[in-house]
Order: structure tokens, then C-alpha cells, then sequence
């Protein structure tokens, strides 16, 4: 009986766009274009995508198929078919709470630099890098902003699948897209932007190291919104008539784009105005406001349509971050959908308060030498996320039956997936190795030692109690 009241998708494309939303995020326009720009950009692309489409295809698949098998989220999922693995979805639970600890913070700094782009922000171009530092560490504004973003998230996964996910993606994703192609035919159009689109799509693999393959995996990995519960989710209120390979395929095509877009977004005019490509995590609210600033007049149009490009990515991702901590109060706890969506949408307002202060009046205050938003940020980013990742594909290919997956992947048998067998033994074998070495890599690069050892220690300690939670 429970089964059949589940909340479904009520379109394929309304699935898609907000799986697409849950995959697209900051990781994409954010993260993707200063990861480029510091491996050597096009050479760095072609990795990316390789690995996006072999492995996060894969997993995606993989996640689709446990969500569906058993129409439940995280914990109920890996619950079901081993209750020993109920700390895995347990990670993936705590991983989607913790990042929302710190991602409505720089969700609200993307709404509030919409209206910073028409009240003065670009007025002065040279001041620009100092107004973001004054900013983030204002002890009030940055909150107004977080909370506003907070209550969006909140007011659309209050409204449940098809009535608020749903709609918010079929509206919000096609609307990133649009916002996108406008600012890279601008970008395109400037003079010495050519300089920018040769540095993304000419390789050049005489500067790829080692380093280079450990960066694109962990991008093509962690921007597919894999191992924290998400695609589960979603998968859980698939229909039993979906295509789940073909919608993993779509999926990662969407999200790839989105960040290819942002590439020649914002490359071609950082050449342009003679900017470096490698300036680090700051080129979105630094450099980009900069090359807006230097475009004249017309450019605050164009930094208002880029914020809000970025504002959307945030909430279509944030949205599915949410849900999984919902989902699993509803199936696991057995909450109304309402009372879920307002205590966890309280408690991260908590957290979001802490993590935005933490960066200027509470920057004193440290747990294992970071701050609260670094806390989170390193926590979920080093090691819940990977982690995660290693546990669903060591899950699926080892401990689920392989006739199951092959059932649920045909939907029985009812569709064809000629490349089953190929899939499953890179699931199986190949997969878990690739993450496993971006796990410890990442685990390694960690600076604070304490921070490391907790995050581990949680993970332990969920294994050891896992059939008590």
C-alpha cells in the first residue's frame, strides 16, 4: 500500500530537468571553469568527459536502479537488500545535510550579487576582489541573502514531487540554459576571445600530469551530484516503464553541457581583457564581475544575467540536496512531507548561519582547525562524497544480484541494454579501483590531520552500528 501512495514524477522531461537541476549546480559554473583553467584547460576537458560519460553514466545507472528496485530513498534502499549496508545510505544522507550546512551561504552571495550588479559593483573594477572579502564577512547581509535562498528551496520541495520539484526544474533548467548561450555569444564575440576558445578546445597534453586525470574524476564525479543520495532519491519515484540507462545518458549530457557552456562563458572574455585563466576558487565573484565591469555599459546586463544563471544552477542542485534529507524523514520516520521539509529546512538554517559567520565575526572559532564552513565544505567534498561514491559502486557490483540489476535495467526485459554486461563489470571492477584512488588522493590532500580522522571515524562508526540505525 505504501508503494503505490509514493510520490511520482509526472512527465519523463519533468524528471529530467530536475535530475538534470540535481546534477547541474555551482560545481558546473563555479568549480568546472577554475578547475580548467588550473590543468591546463582543453586537454583537462577531454579527460573530464571521458570520465563523465564512462564512469558517471555508469554510477548514475547504478543509483537509478537502487532507487528504483526499491522505491525508497538512501537509507531505506541500501536497508532492503542488506541491512548491514544501511550505513552507506546513511552517509549519503548526512553528506546531502552537511553540504546543505554551507550551500545556500554562496547560493545567497549569487542572489545578492544580482542586485550588487545594478547598485554600484561594477563601478569601480579595481575594487571589486575587496567588496567580495567585505561582503562574506558582513555579519548580517550575507545571512538576509542565505535565508532568502533557504526559504526557496523550502517553499518548492514543500509542494512534493510533481507539484514543486518538478515544476521549479521544468521552468528553472531550460531558463539556465537560455541565460547561458547568451553570455558565451557575448564571450564569443569579444575581440581576442579566440585566444580563450584555442585554450579550451585545442589541447595541449604536454601539460597533463598525473594530477590532471585525479582533478577531472573527481569533477565528472562529484558534478553528477553521485554518492550523496540524490539520484537515488529521484530514481525512487521513477515509473517502471522509464528507460533508466537512457535517462542517465540525457542526464550527464545535460549537466556536461551546462558546464561546457559556462567554459566558453567566461574563457574567451577572460582573454579577451588579458586575465588568468588559473586564478583559483575566486573567479566567479572576482574575476567574472571584473570582465563585466570592463565591458562598459552593456555588462551590468550581462552580470545580472550571469548571477542569475548561477543563482539557478544553486537551486536546482540545492533542491535535491534537501529532498534527500526529506525523503528519508518520510520513509524512514514516516513524517508528512510538510513537517519534514520545515525541520530540516530549520536546523539548516542553523547550520547556515554558522557557516556564513564563520567567515568573518566567528572566523575564531575552528573545529579541527577549520572554520564551520570549511568544516563542511572539506568534510563532504575530501571524503563523505567519495567515500560514498566507492560504497554504491562495491554495493551494487558485489552485493546485488547481477539478474536483479539486469531486470531492473530492462525494465524485465521489455527494452534492450546491449551494453549490460560491460556496464556491470566496470561497476563491478573497474569503477571502484578509479574512486578508491580519488578517495585516498583526496583524503591525503587534507591538511588538517583531526578533520580527516573524524570524518573516517564517522564512517566507522555507522559501519560498526549499522544495524541499529
Amino acid at each position: 500500500m505504501e508503494n503505490k501512495q509514493r510520490e511520482n514524477w509526472g512527465s519523463r522531461i519533468g524528471f529530467l530537468m530536475a535530475a538534470a537541476g540535481s546534477a547541474v549546480g555551482l560545481g558546473n559554473i563555479w568549480r568546472f571553469p577554475y578547475m580548467a583553467g588550473e590543468n591546463g584547460g582543453s586537454a583537462f576537458i577531454l579527460i573530464y568527459l571521458a570520465f563523465a560519460l564512462i564512469i558517471g553514466i555508469s554510477i548514475m545507472i547504478s543509483e537509478f536502479a537502487v532507487g528504483r528496485r526499491t522505491e525508497l530513498s538512501a537509507v531505506g534502499a541500501y536497508q532492503s537488500i542488506n541491512r548491514n549496508w544501511t550505513f552507506a545510505g546513511v552517509l549519503g544522507v548526512l553528506s546531502a545535510f552537511f553540504i546543505m550546512g554551507f550551500y545556500p551561504v554562496v547560493g545567497g552571495w549569487a542572489l545578492a550579487y544580482i542586485l550588487k550588479s545594478v547598485t554600484g559593483l561594477l563601478s569601480n573594477s579595481a575594487a571589486i576582489g575587496d567588496a567580495f572579502g567585505a561582503f562574506i564577512t558582513n555579519p548580517i547581509e550575507p545571512l538576509i541573502w542565505m535565508l532568502v535562498f533557504l526559504a526557496m528551496n523550502i517553499a518548492i520541495v514543500a509542494k512534493g514531487i510533481a507539484g514543486g520539484i518538478e515544476k521549479a526544474g521544468k521552468v528553472l533548467m531550460p531558463t539556465l540554459f537560455v541565460l547561458l548561450i547568451l553570455i558565451a555569444a557575448r564571450s564569443v564575440t569579444l575581440p581576442g576571445a579566440g585566444a580563450g576558445l584555442d585554450f579550451l578546445f585545442k589541447p595541449d597534453f604536454s601539460k597533463v600530469t598525473g594530477a590532471t586525470y585525479l582533478a577531472a574524476l573527481g569533477q565528472a564525479f562529484f558534478s553528477l551530484s553521485l554518492g550523496m543520495g540524490c539520484m537515488i532519491t529521484y530514481g525512487s519515484y521513477l515509473g517502471k516503464s522509464e528507460n533508466l540507462a537512457s535517462n542517465a545518458f540525457i542526464v550527464t549530457v545535460l549537466d556536461t553541457s551546462v558546464a561546457l557552456l559556462a567554459g566558453i562563458a567566461i574563457f574567451p572574455a577572460l582573454f579577451a581583457f588579458g586575465m588568468e585563466p588559473a586564478v583559483g576558487a575566486g573567479l566567479v565573484f572576482v574575476v567574472v564581475p571584473q570582465i563585466f565591469a570592463a565591458m562598459g555599459g552593456i555588462g551590468v546586463l550581462f552580470s545580472v544575467i550571469f548571477f542569475v544563471a548561477l543563482a539557478v544552477a544553486a537551486l536546482t542542485s540545492s533542491v535535491s540536496l534537501l529532498e534527500v534529507v526529506v525523503a528519508y524523514l518520510i520513509d524512514q520516520r514516516k513524517w508528512e512531507r510538510k513537517k519534514s521539509v520545515y525541520t530540516a529546512g530549520g536546523i539548516m538554517v542553523v547550520t547556515g548561519i554558522l557557516a556564513s559567520l564563520s567567515l568573518g565575526v566567528m572566523s575564531g572559532f575552528t573545529m579541527f582547525g577549520v572554520g564551520v564552513f570549511d568544516f563542511f565544505d572539506i568534510l563532504t567534498d575530501k571524503i563523505f562524497l567519495a567515500i560514498g561514491g566507492l560504497l554504491l559502486a562495491v554495493f551494487v557490483g558485489w552485493f546485488m544480484d547481477k539478474k536483479d540489476l539486469e531486470d531492473e535495467i530492462t525494465n524485465g526485459g521489455t527494452i534492450k541494454f546491449g551494453l549490460f554486461n560491460i556496464w556491470y563489470n566496470l561497476v563491478k571492477y573497474v569503477i571502484p579501483v578509479a574512486i578508491a584512488i580519488v578517495a585516498v588522493m583526496g583524503i591525503m590532500s587534507i591538511e588538517q590531520t583531526g578533520l580527516m580522522l573524524f570524518g573516517l571515524a564517522v564512517i566507522v562508526v555507522l559501519a560498526i552500528f549499522s544495524k541499529k540505525l
